[in-house]
C-alpha cells in the first residue's frame, strides 16, 4: 500500500464526499478516484479493500469533526452556567451542520456498520471517545449537569443534526435553536442547584 499520507487523506476525503453524495453502495475505488480527480486505479493502490477505504473514512470524519484547539479553549471558557451551556450546544450543532457531507457520510457508514463488524468497530470506538470527550470537558468546564445530562444532550443534539441535514423545514434554524435551549432548561439543573 503506498505511504503519501497527503494523498492518502484526499483520497479518504474524497470517499466522504461519495459517500455522502452516492451512499454506500456508490463507494468504488473508481468513484473516488473521480472524487479526488487522480489517475484511475489510485485508491486501489492505497487501500487493501472497500472495507479498509470505509473503516478509514469512518475514522477521517471524526478527525474532521474534532474542535481546533482554539474553539476547545473558547468552550472552556466562560460562565458555567445553564445558558452558556445551551449556547455551546448551539455551536456544536452549528459545527456538526457546517460539515454536511461528513455527517450524511456517517450516516451511511453507521448503517453499513450493521452489516460489517470491522467498521462497527471502529464507529464505536469513535463515538465512545467522542461521547467521553464531551462528557470530560463539561464537567471539566464546571458547567451545570452531569454524564448523564451531557449524554441525554447529545443523543438529542445529533438527532437534531440529522433533521437539519435531511429535512431542513421540519425544524427550521430558529426553531431548532430554541429547541437547544429548551432542551438544556428541562435537561440541566438550574445554576447553582
Amino acid at each position: 500500500m503506498r505511504q503519501n499520507l497527503a494523498r492518502r487523506a484526499a483520497l479518504v476525503d474524497a470517499a466522504i464526499e461519495v459517500l455522502a453524495r452516492e451512499g454506500a453502495r456508490g463507494l468504488t475505488f473508481r468513484a473516488v478516484d473521480a472524487e479526488a480527480e487522480v489517475p484511475k486505479g489510485t485508491a486501489s493502490n492505497y487501500f487493501a479493500n472497500r472495507d479498509d477505504l470505509l473503516n478509514q473514512a469512518g475514522a477521517r470524519i471524526y478527525e474532521r469533526l474534532r474542535p481546533d484547539e482554539d474553539t476547545m479553549r473558547a468552550m472552556a471558557t466562560g460562565p458555567a452556567t445553564r445558558a452558556r451551556t445551551a449556547q455551546l450546544v448551539r455551536e456544536v450543532v452549528e459545527r456538526v451542520t457546517a460539515f454536511r457531507t461528513g455527517y450524511l457520510a456517517l450516516l451511511e457508514l453507521r448503517l453499513e456498520a450493521t452489516r460489517r463488524p470491522e467498521l462497527r468497530a471502529v464507529l464505536t470506538a469513535r463515538v465512545g471517545e467522542d461521547v467521553a470527550h464531551n462528557v470530560e470537558a463539561h464537567l471539566a468546564a464546571g458547567l451545570p449537569g452531569d454524564a448523564a445530562a451531557v449524554k441525554m444532550i447529545y443523543l438529542a443534539a445529533n438527532w437534531l443534526v440529522v433533521e437539519r441535514l435531511t429535512l431542513p423545514d421540519v425544524f427550521p434554524e430558529q426553531e431548532a435553536g430554541d429547541l437547544v435551549e429548551e432542551l438544556v432548561r428541562r435537561v440541566v439543573p438550574e445554576d447553582g442547584a
